[in-house]
């Protein structure tokens, strides 16, 4: 996993397969107990949303958060791939939590549409890491200790993102296939705690996804927070210019600071 500083990448003028998979953090100075939020940006599996990424990682900071970028593999991809680039993501933030100054018990995953099923499925699909591995990032945990999912693909079956299955696993993906990266099919009572936020009439990611997820979630006692709101468009990002659905701003703050900083 590559670390890129901030002046190594062109946000708005990506290049789709470049410089990935890495991260760019994005620190605070003198806050060791504050989380870190890896941000994931969506964009079908086909590109990065700007949008939902640097720009969500400076809000964190603003707000008292350390932050970093994912930059995953986009299509065309093989799907186990861009898995391990999430679940590498957070090893790597393991590994250099010494150096940045910040707990390793509060990394955390924050993730959009596309990215917020990358973030929901790393959430599951993690392990404690391989102590015996030659390569030190692998002695990690791949584990989040939460996660926010903003209006979030979850499911390959019923009810998901037709763009998003089909370059992540294919149009004819098996059921095999299709169960093991829907993400409510995945969650254990090792699930980390979770942060929903959608809009009822999205008209690209249907809302059943965040419902059927939240109730996985219960099925299994995971603590979590579920915001639906009455209407907005897909890929609203921060919904700065919304005047209803920005406030997932402050709900999703104080989540953070009522259940994770205290930790």
């Amino acid at each position: 996993m590559k670390i890129l500083k901030q002046s190594e990448i062109d946000w708005q003028n990506d290049s789709l397969h470049e410089k990935c998979p890495s991260l760019t953090p994005f620190l605070l100075e003198n806050k060791k107990n504050a989380p870190f939020i890896i941000v994931i940006p969506g964009g079908g599996y086909s590109h990065r949303a700007f949008h939902e990424g640097e720009p969500v990682a400076k809000w964190l900071n603003e707000n008292g958060f350390h932050a970093a970028v994912l930059r995953y593999q986009v299509a065309p991809i093989y799907e186990q791939e861009v898995i391990s680039n999430g679940q590498m993501a957070v090893r790597a933030v393991r590994f250099h939590a010494d150096n940045w100054g910040i707990s390793p018990e509060k990394i955390g995953v924050l993730g959009f549409s596309a990215g917020g099923h990358l973030a929901a499925i790393i959430s599951n699909l993690f392990d404690d890491g391989d102590k015996s591995s030659e390569n030190t990032i692998m002695n990690y945990s791949s584990r989040p200790d939460f996660h926010i999912l903003c209006y979030p693909v979850i499911t390959m079956g019923e009810h998901t993102h037709q763009g998003s299955k089909n370059n992540l696993i294919g149009e004819q993906a098996d059921e095999k296939l299709v169960a093991r990266f829907s993400a409510d099919k995945l969650v254990t009572e090792n699930t980390p705690p979770a942060f929903i936020w959608s809009t009822a009439n999205d008209p690209s990611v249907s809302n059943f996804n965040s419902l059927h997820y939240a109730e996985a979630l219960q099925h299994k006692n995971i603590p979590y927070d579920l915001h639906i709101y009455q209407e907005g468009r897909h890929g609203l990002g921060l919904a700065d210019e919304h005047p209803h659905v920005y406030m997932w701003q402050s709900v999703c703050l104080n989540w953070l600071n009522q259940y994770i900083s205290k930790k």
